[in-house]
């Protein structure tokens, strides 16, 4: 009988992937998920129990009949923006939430637990790469959440022997490389499939929330991660704990940075077609840049990104973008080599603007 975990948020793109990600290493995911952002259809490796974190009994029962051993807790809201025009629903849901479910498994007997926490937690970096013991100043009550969070826990292995590891996210991008799975948010906020949705005519221009930051090409730089990795960390941060590991918390990046410039280039150039832009301001909570050092993840879970270089994350997104509504002609799925430089006559969006802005 493979060991059942209880995976919050299981219907959504990193739940879903974390789902087969234990499925594929001997476990039994429980997706636990009240649908209001995910999707049912990204359920497929176990089933689907379809309550809010706040439906404590249900919660409990869901936990008692399934005999769930550990539990792996991604539901929560992520969009920054959002967080700073309305807190409240992020502290309500982040942390209430959070709350609620911790009083669940504990009840349940549940002693192993793996959360989703974020790289927003650090706030502006003051060195580079960031690394897990940079001081914590979350820019956003989004960060701010999730910082909560990691010190319940905290307070809770001292109290209770809750066993925890925090996997600090950097950005999470791609789509399973079997086609299985993708990114489906309402509305979409993150920038690759943001940028490969306008560029399939499927939305307006992005907006680029500034171009005058202080990096190589004025706008923020991003360390994206594969969200295949992602969930390969959630199955090693796992079996780290069942095995007796201490609590602690990793970063969980490529420790490689790109422009938000770089990286609509780089679309550009794997559709065959200019993404069309307009740049905004700076958005409130946003750090100029943000680069995972990543050695502890490797050192203590073994962890090493496997499909996080540019190519692949962009070529797994397009894929997956372009099966949902395929393009007519050649050009929908074509992958090409991202590698390459634009031509000479080409003029960056973020120059232009950035030269309009005087």
């Amino acid at each position: 009988m493979h060991p059942a975990i209880l995976v919050t948020g299981g219907a959504g793109y990193i739940g879903s992937h974390v789902c087969k990600a234990l499925a594929r290493h001997g476990y039994h995911p429980i997706a636990l998920d009240n649908l209001a952002r995910g999707h049912a259809q990204a359920v497929r490796w176990g089933p689907l129990e379809a309550h809010s974190l706040a439906d404590t009994d249900a919660v409990r029962r869901a936990l008692q009949r399934h005999r769930v051993v550990a539990a792996v807790h991604l539901a929560a809201y992520a969009y920054v923006g959002e967080s700073v025009a309305a807190p409240e629903i992020y502290f309500e849901n982040n942390v209430i939430g959070s709350l609620r479910l911790l009083d669940s498994i504990l009840s349940a007997g549940v002693q192993h637990l793996v959360f989703s926490s974020t790289c927003a937690i650090y706030g502006e970096p003051h060195d580079l790469p960031i690394a897990e013991d940079h001081p914590q100043s979350p820019l956003s009550p989004y960060g701010h959440s999730k910082l909560f969070v990691e010190r319940v826990l905290q307070s809770y292995g001292a109290a209770h022997g809750l066993a925890s590891v925090s996997l600090r996210y950097f950005n999470a991008a791609g789509a399973d490389p079997d086609g299985e799975l993708g990114e489906d948010h309402e509305p979409e906020t993150h920038l690759i499939p943001s940028a490969m949705q306008a560029v399939l005519g499927r939305r307006a221009p992005i907006e680029v929330y500034g171009s005058d930051y202080p990096t190589r090409d004025g706008t923020a730089v991003r360390d994206y991660v594969h969200v295949t990795d992602l969930a390969d960390a959630h199955v090693l941060a796992l079996d780290y704990l069942m095995r007796g590991g201490r609590s602690r918390a990793f970063n969980l990046g490529s420790g490689r940075g790109h422009s938000v410039g770089e990286i609509v280039a780089a679309i550009s150039r794997l559709a065959r077609r200019p993404v069309p832009v307009v740049a905004g301001p700076r958005r409130p909570g946003d750090s100029p840049i943000l680069v995972a050092q990543a050695a502890e993840a490797a050192r203590a879970l073994s962890w090493r990104p496997r499909h996080s270089d540019l190519d692949t994350m962009l070529e797994t997104a397009w894929r997956w973008q372009c099966a949902a509504r395929p393009l007519p002609g050649p050009r929908s799925g074509t992958a090409l080599s991202l590698s390459r430089p634009t031509s000479a006559s080409e003029v960056p969006w973020w120059r232009a603007s950035r030269s309009i802005a005087g």
